[in-house]
């Protein structure tokens, strides 16, 4: 009697004390004689304990909880003005009798905004049942060693830039570094607040940055479900990768996920491969061919006073093929063959600085770069995006942009009047054709078969680079996005780079 008199002074205490967001309910669980859960139904009953505020229901499924364990979890909440959990389980690893299960968290401050972090769930089976190993780095990373997280005052952006919808960037967007070059442009500061982390032997870390409460909202061009869907299409991936989406018909930027660090998707040079085809069939287009055009696609060519080239695997196309097929199966040969038959007077530099190659972007970041050949070898490999072709994963995607709307077009991140240097229109037949080609690769080509939604065309390509893996590269466009995927060392475009596309695209 005397514990439920002490019980419930504790939960009436706590109420109208208000110190946390957690509820002491009268705990819960299984009937007598019922099956002992797995490893799995304890995490899940813990989390969904936890995301309900059910303390008394979490420190049943801890083994050997500590004395403290309610007091820990009040107090974190209390200190940081925690309003609300959100919990996502991920991918339960059991061992034997132990087990691990990661998990992401979102959590929300009172009048600030929502806070990510992910940590793991330990379990170990203990007397014939599942129980939860519990330490203090259960409730964040940070706490481990005698860590801890305080909120504190911090000079913030006295902006916070929004989506153009006017609400907040997704959690873990990939844009992070390129919202701070705004906000650093636009240079006024306020106070905001930050979650710091103290480790055991003093030194801090922020772990996430709020604007001032007054920060005033500016829009960028960014498209918060695009944004979301570039992010979450490289959840997994385990090689530095970039999304960057742009729309068409005015050069803004949609969306930019980039894992590649450094501003990469922006900033960073890579052979482009055989997503400079684009811009070979362009030249070519302009020297006279068209998209039905006959050619050759033998396995091996071997250029006047050069050396030979190969397709990749060996393949070869028997007969004669039209200039769409070849494209569509990537052929090596074909290009390199016809690119030394019409473009040796330098036209595959003249059609690259259409798409914005060896020019300053007034927007964001750089476009690309390529030199004029020396010889037969230079343009041999100049023609399938190697040699001295480089680009950034945002100039491959104004090139798709410029497939689709038919001009090339200065990216920008934020509104700005348009001038008319801003435009560089395309020849309208170069322009038919390409998209033709486009549609063929995926269609029946290389990115034939990943599950494109309908209505995609792209291409795919796969850029050597000495001593490494190659890069794995798809760009193209649905409708008036265009985009570019790229996978540092990735590997095959049609295998790395178009599977993430289709999770991009399928998930708008």
């Amino acid at each position: 009697m005397r514990s439920r008199a002490v019980l419930a002074l504790i939960i009436v205490v706590l109420l109208v004390s208000g110190v946390g967001i957690y509820v002491l309910v009268r705990p819960t669980g299984p009937e007598p004689g019922a099956p002992a859960a797995g490893p799995g139904e304890t995490a899940e009953a813990y989390l969904s304990a936890w995301q309900d505020s059910d303390i008394f229901t979490m420190s049943r499924l801890v083994a050997d909880a500590p004395a403290d364990f309610v007091e820990r979890h009040l107090a974190f909440s209390r200190d940081l003005d925690i309003e609300s959990l959100t919990l996502t389980p991920g991918t339960l690893k059991r061992q034997g009798e132990r087990a691990e299960l990661p998990f992401q968290g979102v959590r929300g401050i009172k009048d600030l905004g929502s806070w990510a972090f992910a940590s793991t769930l330990r379990l170990a089976l203990r007397d014939g049942r599942w129980r939860v190993l519990w330490a203090p780095e259960t409730l964040h990373p940070a706490l481990k060693d005698g860590g801890r997280l305080q909120l504190k005052e911090v000079s913030a952006p006295g902006i916070e830039l929004v989506t153009r919808s006017g609400v907040r960037f997704p959690r873990d967007s990939g844009a992070e570094d390129y919202l701070g070059g705004l906000n650093a442009a636009v240079g006024t500061t306020g106070i905001g607040y930050a979650v710091e982390a103290v480790a055991s032997d003093g030194k801090t870390e922020e772990l996430v940055v709020f604007p001032p409460p007054d920060a005033k909202k500016i829009k960028t061009t960014f498209s918060r479900p695009i944004q979301a869907a570039a992010a979450r299409a490289l959840d997994g991936v385990d090689r530095p990768a970039a999304i960057v989406a742009i729309q068409a018909d005015t050069g803004q930027v949609l969306a930019v996920a980039d894992r590649l660090g450094g501003e990469g998707a922006f900033r960073g040079y890579y052979p482009p491969g055989s997503t400079f085809k684009v811009i070979t069939a362009a030249a070519l287009l302009s020297a006279g061919l068209n998209a039905d055009s006959p050619v050759r696609c033998p396995a091996t060519y071997t250029p006047p006073n050069g050396q030979p080239i190969q397709n990749a695997g060996g393949d070869a196309a028997p007969g004669t093929i039209t200039l769409a097929g070849a494209f569509a199966v990537s052929c090596n040969t074909t290009f390199v063959e016809q690119s030394i038959l019409r473009l040796s007077a330098g036209g595959l530099v003249k059609a690259a600085e259409l798409f914005g190659f060896n020019k300053d972007i007034k927007g964001p970041g750089v476009c690309g770069k390529i030199e004029p050949h020396g010889d037969v070898d230079d343009l041999r490999s100049d023609a399938i995006g190697q040699n001295s072709v480089v680009a950034s994963p945002l100039c491959m995607a104004l090139a798709a942009a410029a497939v689709q709307n038919g001009s090339w077009r200065q990216p920008s991140m934020m509104k700005r009047p348009a001038e008319p240097e801003d435009t560089v229109a395309l020849p309208p037949g170069v322009v038919a054709g390409l998209r033709t080609m486009m549609r063929e690769a995926v269609s029946s080509g290389t990115a034939s078969s990943a599950g494109l939604p309908a209505g995609t065309a792209g291409k795919t390509g796969t850029a050597e680079v000495d001593g490494q893996e190659t890069h794995a590269w798809f760009i193209g466009y649905r409708g008036k996005l265009a985009f570019a995927v790229f996978v540092k060392n990735g590997g095959s475009g049609a295998q790395a780079a178009v599977p993430i596309a289709a999770r991009f695209l399928r998930a708008l």
